[in-house]
């Protein structure tokens, strides 16, 4: 048989081979039982549950009193939007971008107002942060600063909990001069040039595993805890001392040194709460000698000789991000001094800042080669891009629940309020708060609508406004169970070192334990910093 024939013959020339091999095609075709299977999981099960609920609570959910027939609708895209974020049914991504589509189907709002939300001055805040967060790891900053750290709380023997503590401290430190989000950008780097030192996948031990997961928490919760101490933390707190000047004009104005006094003794208890829950849960007696081997103290200084001195970039990237902290810090300070930003009348914000400092890493040269820049666009292929939408998708929520009358019949639910003794009231003010900001909108948004929500109230029963008012607006920073909470809680959660279970097993006791905290502080070292036993 020549090379043609060869090319030629075929399986059915084989005469050991069946022209209709029947029996072998039954035998691979699928069963009706196994199509029904496949078809018939969990996972689909929980597609079908989004839209389920959404269906049930539009046809049996009737408009009447403050519940309009939009806020109906509303009610029914939160069910569909929240299932399938709870359960995972699709991609979290997938399901951040479900309200472009499900506000115009049911009339909340049009597709162009939907699609704005999800461009936010803080989403460009963020998009700008990460950018600088990537340079800070193409050039190994984050290594560099991460072994300091590590090298400066890395005792002999190692104590895994005073590493904990060192790394949580410089992460609420930096927090309280910075934004929150901006400061979990800057640090969560830092943690995750720790962690890759350690092994991964099935050669990870449960310390190691366990170790890992304590310090991404833990810089996710202390920054959040950080803000809480300055008026420049967090947006919350400037939303409440404008506020507080707006409704009652003839009264002292909080200051930032006012403010520093009652949010940073707060700020501290809440803290070592963090740190001793962490502590428990994640590092076991014994820890350190498991861990010893990766966080060895001379092994580390030998690695940060071998860095060497720092180039050029990394300076001028370090110089880049200072000068960014800087002008985050001075754009809005006091009512004192203003900040830099009032030359603007206001419309500079802090993600104009963010995008144009980065907008710098792609102008100065690294003298590295030629031409180079520190940055250029193939290095930001890595932007999480998963978090941009689940903002966006937060943003679009929280718009939506404003729009459609819900905050209306939310404001009903709080007239119960009236009639409760205040070591209850606090706690359940601060509950409402927190729970809002874990399901429905930003922190921001729960203190524009709960904080005024709580003026009257405060004046019916005689008390001081601020008793309410602040348990209110820092009552929206502990949302602490969810990912898709705040911003800080979604950087942590992107990592993929923790899980859902891991923030509800270490926010709901921090949680708790932040309420009281303040339940208990308002009556007593609010009463001295801020007045509150007089009469307003």
């Amino acid at each position: 048989m020549n090379g043609d024939d060869r090319m030629s013959y075929s399986i059915s020339d084989d005469p050991k081979t069946p022209l209709l091999p029947i029996h072998d095609e039954i035998q691979r075709r699928p069963s009706f039982r196994s199509s029904l299977t496949s078809i018939f999981t969990l996972k689909n099960l929980y597609i079908l549950l989004g839209p389920l609920l959404c269906a049930i609570i539009y046809l049996c959910v009737k408009p009447g009193g403050s519940l309009t027939g939009s806020g109906r609708n509303m009610l029914a895209v939160l069910a569909w939007v929240f299932a399938w974020w709870l359960t995972e049914a699709v991609p979290m991504p997938v399901t951040s971008m479900s309200p472009l589509f499900l506000f115009p189907l049911f009339g909340i709002s049009s597709a162009d107002d939907v699609a704005h939300s999800y461009m936010d001055d803080v989403i460009v805040l963020v998009l700008g942060s990460f950018i600088l967060a990537l340079a800070v790891e193409h050039y190994n900053i984050h290594r560099r600063l991460a072994l300091n750290i590590t090298i400066l709380f890395c005792g002999d023997p190692l104590n895994p909990p005073l590493v904990l503590l060192g790394i949580c401290a410089t992460t609420a430190f930096v927090s309280m001069w910075m934004h929150n989000v901006a400061a979990t950008v800057m640090m969560m780097p830092v943690a995750t040039g720790l962690l890759q030192r350690f092994p991964t996948g099935p050669t990870q031990s449960n310390v190691e595993n366990k170790f890992c997961r304590a310090v991404v928490l833990g810089v996710t919760y202390s920054a959040a805890i950080g803000g809480m101490s300055t008026l420049t933390g967090t947006g919350v707190n400037v939303i409440l001392v404008a506020m507080w000047k707006s409704y009652f004009p003839q009264e002292e104005p909080i200051s930032f040194s006012t403010w520093f006094f009652f949010g940073f003794p707060l700020a501290l208890l809440v803290f070592f709460v963090l740190w001793g829950i962490l502590c428990l849960l994640y590092c076991p007696r014994g820890s350190g000698q498991a861990l010893g081997a990766y966080l060895d103290k001379a092994h580390l200084k030998k690695e940060l000789e071998l860095l060497g001195p720092m180039a050029f970039a990394e300076k001028m990237v370090l110089a880049v991000f200072s000068m960014l902290i800087v002008l985050w810090m001075t754009r809005s300070i006091t009512d004192d001094i203003p900040g830099w930003g009032a030359l603007f009348n206001g419309r500079v914000g802090d993600g104009s800042v963010s995008v144009m400092m980065a907008t710098l890493l792609f102008i100065i040269p690294n003298k590295k080669q030629k031409g180079e820049k520190l940055m250029d666009w193939n290095k930001c292929k890595k932007l999480p891009w998963n978090l941009i939408l689940l903002l966006g998708a937060g943003f679009a929520l929280a718009d939506g629940i404003q729009s459609c009358g819900l905050a209306d019949m939310l404001s009903n639910t709080l007239d119960f309020l009236e009639r409760a003794p205040y070591l209850a009231l606090a706690p359940a003010v601060c509950l409402m708060s927190s729970i809002m900001t874990e399901f429905i909108t930003s922190n921001n948004a729960t203190t524009t609508l709960v904080v005024p929500l709580l003026i009257p109230i405060a004046k019916t029963m005689h008390l001081h406004p601020l008793l309410l008012m602040i348990p209110g607006a820092i009552g929206a920073q502990f949302a602490f169970l969810f990912p898709t909470a705040t911003p800080s809680n979604v950087v942590g959660f992107t990592t993929g070192f923790i899980e859902i279970q891991d923030m509800i097993k270490t926010g709901l006791p921090l949680k708790i334990a932040g309420i009281a905290a303040l339940s208990l502080l308002m009556p007593t070292l609010g009463a001295y910093v801020f007045g509150t036993n007089k009469h307003v």
